[in-house]
């Protein structure tokens, strides 16, 4: 059994950043929940949607990635995922995702460490050629 990957994050960044998994692995669509938060919703209203995703689902393993630690949506997931065996990410990025996605057949917390190499590892500077360049 997979574990289940939750994106909640500011709009549009966890719809966006699930349709990017998606492309490339389209045959996780049942994997990985997106909640958006928009700007003007209460974090009572996100909490209790993110509730009602969670309680249509099984008691199965969730990885929980969020945008910003200390923003609404991660202190929505903080709260969601008190009473539910998971583990709670911040600092959401694609590289981290699709190394998720990748490996979404392990627990939850080899996911977690696997989701943590894989953010870190996906930001790098890349050098520039001078040819490259204009003035």
């Amino acid at each position: 059994m997979s574990t289940r990957i939750l994106l909640i994050a500011h709009a549009p960044l966890a719809n966006a950043l699930r349709e990017c998994a998606l492309h490339v692995f389209p045959e996780c669509a049942q994997t990985v929940i997106a909640i958006d938060v928009p700007p003007d919703e209460p974090p009572e209203q996100t909490l209790a949607h993110a509730k009602q995703l969670f309680d249509g689902q099984n008691q199965q393993e969730t990885l929980v990635l969020t945008d910003v630690l200390g923003a609404t949506p991660a202190n929505v997931a903080q709260k969601l995922v008190d009473d539910v065996q998971s583990r709670l990410i911040a600092g959401v990025n694609l590289p981290m995702l699709l190394r998720t996605v990748c490996y979404r057949h392990e627990n939850v917390d080899a996911l977690a460490k696997r989701a943590i190499d894989g953010g870190a590892q996906g930001v790098l500077e890349v050098e520039v050629s001078k040819s490259t360049k204009t003035n």
